[in-house]
């Protein structure tokens, strides 16, 4: 029987664009995301390096860009946030039948610009027990010690609890800790539809 369900963000709640960043990056002159690119992007949505940090070392790479530019670049990936799915959110909280945790891989330019975009942010992150973005707690999926931080800091049972994310190596890195997991597929399944989709879990 699930009695907390832990939520990623990207892709469940909100609607990103994937391949944005990486072709707007190709517009301003980038190549190629390269393995040090990667390890800078890891870094910053761990918060180990700042955000100015940050834009300064795409910069160095792309020296006649903006700070602006940079920031609208990294932001492209974000999109929408349909209102049905805080709707979603909001009842199951007013239910109150499960603990509701938020787990995202999260930097500190796209929750700002979700922040700033989003009207109803506040009242989306009020509907949880516990919000966690990557870059606050230091941690990032598919590492198992992020789920194994929320895990002691709620002191879970993982066999009862259910961990929804669209990336397969996220849900797969759940499962090793015996977390039960649903892998959805954002052009196909909605998180609305989540006690249809997963009724044998309920």
């Amino acid at each position: 029987m699930i009695k907390t369900i832990i939520f990623d963000f990207g892709d469940v709640f909100i609607n990103l664009d994937k391949p944005a960043t990486e072709k707007e990056l190709s517009k301003l002159g980038l190549s190629s995301i390269t393995k040090e690119l990667e390890s800078i992007n890891e870094s910053y949505e761990t918060g180990n390096i700042t955000t100015t940090e940050f834009i300064n070392h795409y910069q160095k790479l792309l020296p006649n860009t903006t700070i602006e530019q940079i920031k609208n670049t990294w932001n492209a990936i974000l999109k929408d946030f349909p209102k049905n799915r805080l709707e979603f959110i909001r009842k199951l909280a007013l239910e109150k039948k499960y603990k509701l945790i938020l787990l995202s891989n999260t930097n500190e330019l796209h929750i700002n610009w979700i922040k700033e975009n989003i009207p109803f942010y506040n009242d989306f992150k009020s509907c949880f027990d516990a919000f966690y973005l990557s870059h606050e707690v230091k941690l990032r999926k598919p590492n198992l010690d992020i789920f194994q931080f929320v895990i002691d800091n709620h002191q879970l049972n993982p066999s009862e609890t259910l961990f929804i994310d669209d990336t397969l190596v996220n849900t797969n890195a759940a499962k090793q800790l015996n977390i039960k997991t649903w892998n959805n597929n954002p052009k196909t399944e909605d998180i609305t539809n989540l006690f249809t989709a997963k009724s044998n879990l309920f």
